[in-house]
């Protein structure tokens, strides 16, 4: 991979034109408020059930949560640290996350072992694959960019490792049905509730024909074992591997969050990787780090096209999808779950949706929606600013 420098955009500091759009709630302060002051009814019910497993007390501390209703604590034993995951069986369910754990182990993929469960009440206890993630690690102060190719390198073998484990047929289809459900999240939850948009019979028409391109290109592609959310947030890296991993024995990431696990198109997790939710690379690193994949794939037989080109507009294409699908859902999260954290890094994907359109004029549609967002989001900028205005005038 090429040199990247100091061009790396890290989180939310991407610039757009629609970054000033900011219409959000307040946080929700009980979104931490379980941890902040102590154990809640769910963790206290948890850390019962591992006593009974682990043959003593324990009180854990919050090891991370992510957008669903899942929270991780981590244990420190006097040999080990351990991980249980609380996952309110009223909105997660466990199994996924059993079933797919034991297909990616099975295919020599690092993967945190389970080593107790109880279903029912959505209590999982985990092996501890370590505390930080591929993310914190790039982000950090002291990372030394030369250190993400070796990274990539080993992100990449391990979604090769994935991609042949040939247990793709185990897993729920990503088929056509599905992936228009997605792109509708973006017209509900962004288009409407966050823009505040009419969905008027023009518009109705450009996004049906924009999706029904999309989907159309993307069903067509071969189809594997998608992780869906491949990216470093999801890689753990062990905490004495990393500063000696790329000079030394190879860096083997730990994988996270494979639950939703489906069987799709074999574009999906590359263009996930490097195209990442928090993080942003050049172009070129991205076609070079997609060509390195591209080339270990052929090698492994998969299923890409033989040229790079035609790899590289189904990423294009499946790339798109996945940004306008996400945006939809950060804007859900905001809006129904009380965390408008994530939508500060929505302009990342208008940046990359952006990419995309010029690089193929065959979606114009695509250019024409954007337009539309940009139009819209200029026109509710200069509305706050007028609302700003008049209060200030009040208050005078």
């Amino acid at each position: 991979m090429p040199s990247l420098g100091a061009s790396i955009i890290k989180h939310s500091s991407l610039e757009s034109p629609l970054t000033s759009y900011l219409p959000y709630p307040e946080i929700n302060k009980g979104e931490q408020a379980l941890t902040e002051f102590g154990p809640d009814a769910r963790q206290i019910s948890l850390e019962k059930w591992l006593s009974l497993q682990l043959g003593q007390d324990l009180i854990g501390v919050s090891a991370s949560s992510d957008a669903s209703f899942r929270r991780y604590f981590r244990y420190t034993l006097s040999d080990r640290s351990l991980i249980a995951m609380d996952a309110p069986p009223e909105t997660e369910d466990c199994r996924p996350f059993v079933k797919v754990a034991s297909l990616l182990a099975g295919a020599g993929v690092l993967v945190p072992d389970v080593i107790a469960e109880d279903l029912d009440r959505g209590f999982l206890l985990l092996s501890d694959l370590g505390s930080q993630t591929f993310l914190e690690v790039m982000t950090s102060d002291a990372f030394d960019m030369s250190n993400a190719s070796p990274m990539f390198e080993a992100a990449i073998d391990s979604l090769i490792l994935i991609q042949r484990s040939g247990k793709q047929k185990l897993l729920p289809p990503y088929d056509g049905k599905l992936l228009h459900r997605e792109l509708e999240l973006f017209v509900e939850w962004y288009l409407q509730r966050h823009l505040g948009l009419d969905i008027d019979p023009e518009l109705r028409r450009l996004l049906d024909s924009l999706f029904d391109q999309l989907v159309d290109q993307v069903s067509a592609q071969a189809t594997t074992f998608v992780h869906r959310d491949y990216m470093p947030r999801n890689l753990m890296v062990a905490d004495d591997q990393f500063l000696e991993g790329h000079n030394n024995t190879p860096i083997i990431p730990g994988v996270l969050d494979f639950q939703d696990a489906v069987c799709g198109p074999i574009s999906y997790d590359p263009i996930c990787l490097f195209k990442d939710a928090f993080i942003s690379w050049p172009e070129n690193v991205v076609r070079s780090g997609l060509q390195q994949y591209w080339v270990k794939a052929v090698a492994a037989e998969l299923p890409v096209p033989e040229d790079f080109e035609a790899f590289l507009r189904d990423c294009d294409y499946m790339g798109a999808q996945r940004h306008l699908k996400v945006i939809g859902i950060f804007s859900r999260i905001c809006h129904r779950d009380g965390k408008p954290r994530y939508l500060t890094d929505v302009p990342r994907f208008f940046a990359y949706l952006d990419t995309v359109a010029k690089r193929r004029p065959e979606l114009s549609a695509l250019s024409r929606l954007l337009k539309v967002v940009k139009q819209r989001t200029s026109e509710s900028i200069a509305n706050n600013a007028a609302a700003i205005d008049i209060s200030s005038e009040e208050k005078v």
